[in-house]
């Protein structure tokens, strides 16, 4: 069997990394049972990507560099398309896998669909209800969802979404998250962060706050609201430090250094490679972040997580209490830090709150389920 991975962004850097790893170790078996791993990036996020695919040691035997500044949905989406059509056809893959709800991963599957080539799709069955929030990601994951043969949904909430949208339950499989398999891949040999290495000096008694805050439905007011609430935030709380790694895209860099770049406490960093960035996480007090694989890997580290956006497709973590929606208005951003700087009763409620996202065997299940589905009648 032969299988050709797809991805284009760092999230799915890491998050298919351990599923290209458990894919590998079958190969060389048996004609009736190895695998033949084949990985193509679309370069949508080159630079962010490539230090990802060192880390996991993984080299693309397809790399379509489509990556342009400033590159909108469409452009993408239609080169993606383009350059991936003769890839398909020199391949031949029995599946195509995809993850999540990238452009890169619509493109794929779209094109693979085109070839009659089946697909499955890691993590699928993530829905917020609001097709312009997070934007593009809500439509690209279910139009993927109408497109795919076999659905590795990451909770049981997923795949009750699946089920509810007339997807067949035979199709689908819950595997847990495979970002959780990434930690505990790292982790393992993770060192400790000297925080001075960022530049960053944190005296007796202060707490480390991580931001993060980059999606394409914050840019503007929304934005400039966070960066807001940031600035009052250390000026209302001497005992406040703030990493903020941000991100290249210059909606997200103007402003954040024109509202950010020389306040005190605020330490605005380059965008980090993955090991640096979770031994960041790992000493930070709390996070504030949009991002939808931080929401998953914070309650892996027990740390409370505050989600500025208004909607988000991971309730399982909202339930089980590990984190919090509060939107982008800068009054929120306040009031609900300052209550987990100072009350340390509603911080450990979040920070010993159960991880709803598995136990990180997913790329096992999903590489055993491949196996299992090596013809789709």
């Amino acid at each position: 069997m032969k299988v050709l991975v797809v991805l284009g962004t760092r999230p799915e850097a890491i998050k298919l990394a351990p599923v290209i790893y458990e894919l590998r170790k079958h190969e060389d078996k048996d004609e009736d049972r190895g695998i033949t791993t084949k990985v193509c990036v679309t370069g949508q996020h080159r630079e962010l990507l490539r230090p990802f695919l060192e880390l996991f040691r993984i080299e693309p035997d397809w790399d379509l560099g489509l990556m342009e500044p400033d590159q909108t949905p469409t452009s993408l989406a239609a080169q993606a398309l383009q350059a991936l059509e003769p890839v398909l056809e020199r391949e031949r893959p029995d599946w195509v896998l995809v993850q999540g709800d990238t452009t890169t991963a619509l493109a794929a599957a779209l094109a693979a669909f085109y070839a009659k080539i089946p697909i499955g799709h890691v993590e699928a069955g993530l829905r917020s209800e609001d097709k312009y929030n997070p934007f593009p990601e809500e439509v690209n994951r279910r139009l993927i969802s109408y497109l795919a043969d076999l659905h590795f949904a990451p909770t049981e909430r997923a795949r009750e979404n699946l089920l509810r949208e007339g997807i067949p339950e035979e199709k689908i499989y819950v595997t847990g998250n495979t970002v959780i398999d990434a930690l505990h891949m790292i982790l393992r040999r993770l060192p400790p962060l000297e925080l001075e290495e960022l530049g960053i000096e944190l005296r007796d008694g202060q707490k480390l706050v991580l931001v993060t805050c980059h999606r394409r439905e914050s840019f503007g007011p929304d934005l400039e609201s966070v960066c807001r609430a940031l600035r009052q935030l250390v000026e209302r709380n001497p005992e406040l430090v703030i990493a903020y790694p941000v991100h290249l895209n210059p909606h997200v860099r103007g402003p954040v250094w024109r509202f950010l770049g020389r306040v005190p406490q605020v330490h605005l960093l380059e965008p980090l490679d993955y090991l640096t960035f979770l031994r960041l996480m790992e000493r930070s007090y709390l996070i504030l972040t949009d991002s939808g694989g931080i929401q998953e890997e914070a309650p892996a580290l027990d740390k409370p997580v505050l989600v500025l956006r208004r909607r988000t497709e991971r309730p399982e973590v909202l339930e089980t209490g590990a984190a919090r929606l509060i939107g982008t208005a800068t009054e929120a951003i306040v009031t609900e830090t300052e209550r987990l700087l100072r009350d340390p009763e509603e911080y450990n409620k979040m920070a010993q709150a159960e991880n709803p996202y598995g136990d990180g065997h997913a790329a096992e299940r999903i590489v055993r389920i491949l196996l299992e589905h090596k013809v789709i009648a």
